[in-house]
């Protein structure tokens, strides 16, 4: 892990190759099941394309001085429905339909009987990452609550024992990553903030469940929706379920500030966790300057000790062109080594 102040990281996707993914599909929609047909490649080649990919991913990150690297999620459809799909208990072939407030129909996971890991579904990502990057090596899966609350509950009592059981399977799969040689997990629990009161029942039971018995370092990453899906005018200012992830094992909590302007005197009700800090705006297609960027961080410096202070994207970056995703890296790392000087 870097010893340095500031270290800068990645929320965890990186911007898939056209000549991967059918990048208009994509772009229609988050996917909650499997939506196989956005792959380009034949199914026989898929896996080495996936894994060249992953590698030119990987390498751009170095090359942008990234401290804490990821696979870039280049292997899934999105943040969620690859791990959560893979359960035992779950109709893959017969999802459910949600509609949404805004009136929007998505095809969700059926859950029809007891969720349970029967096999290692991150794990070779893992691996293949450990074998191809020294820099410290972060990997993401879909938290238990959000889980939960992207799928229609048709065999458990409540949806707590649903997230509790989500729980189970994401801790067997965590174990393994650490010990394929993970320095970082992370869960993806952007659904807390969509249902707070719910979030507010059970969610911090689910990750603490999830998170048990791991001892490297351990995020819980929170956000308004990727900027391609949900626009900036539509994000709220602040969080109405943040405090309340003081009380999560979690080591440190990511959060999205840049676009929705966050207010950063919230980051004082997480005082005993490291931040993960939003301070690259993707919902801009310019590549902000340096200097901008590197005002973010001293904002942030205000509310957050040095050494609690890890400078990141706002989300995920797959929905962005490549090169606009480079250059944002490249300025948040130059802005992160500005600061750090200034720090002594």
């Amino acid at each position: 892990m870097p010893k340095h102040l500031l270290p800068t990281t990645v929320v965890g996707s990186y911007p898939q190759p056209d000549w991967l993914v059918d990048r208009a599909m994509l772009s229609k929609v988050v996917p909650r099941t499997r939506m196989h047909a956005m792959w380009r490649p034949p199914e026989e080649h898929l896996e080495e394309a996936q894994d060249d990919a992953t590698i030119v991913a990987i390498r751009d990150m170095e090359r942008a001085g990234i401290d804490i690297v990821t696979d870039g999620e280049i292997r899934r459809e999105s943040y969620s429905n690859r791990f959560a799909t893979a359960l035992e208990g779950i109709d893959i072939d017969n999802p459910a339909i949600i509609t949404a407030r805004s009136g929007q129909s998505t095809p969700v996971p059926r859950v029809v009987g007891a969720v349970r890991r029967t096999r290692p579904v991150e794990l070779r990502d893992m691996q293949f990452l450990r074998r191809n990057t020294a820099h410290a090596a972060k990997i993401t899966l879909p938290g238990p609550f959000t889980m939960s609350q992207q799928a229609k509950n048709e065999y458990y009592a409540d949806d707590e024992e649903l997230a509790m059981a989500f729980a189970a399977a994401v801790n067997e799969e965590a174990l393994d990553l650490q010990s394929a040689g993970a320095d970082v997990i992370q869960l993806d629990e952007p659904w807390v903030r969509n249902n707070p009161e719910v979030a507010k029942r059970y969610a911090v039971k689910a990750i603490n469940r999830a998170l048990r018995g791991i001892t490297v370092p351990t995020v819980v990453h929170l956000c308004f929706g990727y900027a391609a899906v949900v626009p900036g005018s539509t994000k709220p200012a602040g969080y109405s379920f943040l405090a309340e992830l003081a009380d999560t094992s979690a080591d440190q909590i990511s959060i999205e500030a840049a676009q929705p302007r966050l207010d950063l005197g919230v980051l004082k009700e997480l005082s005993s966790k490291t931040i993960l800090l939003g301070v690259l705006d993707l919902g801009n297609p310019e590549i902000e300057t340096v200097e901008i960027v590197a005002d973010r961080i001293r904002q942030g410096l205000k509310y957050v000790a040095p050494e609690r202070l890890v400078p990141a994207p706002d989300c995920g970056m797959k929905y962005m062109p490549r090169a606009i995703a480079f250059g944002k890296l490249k300025a948040m790392a130059d802005a992160a080594a500005i600061v750090r000087g200034e720090l002594g």
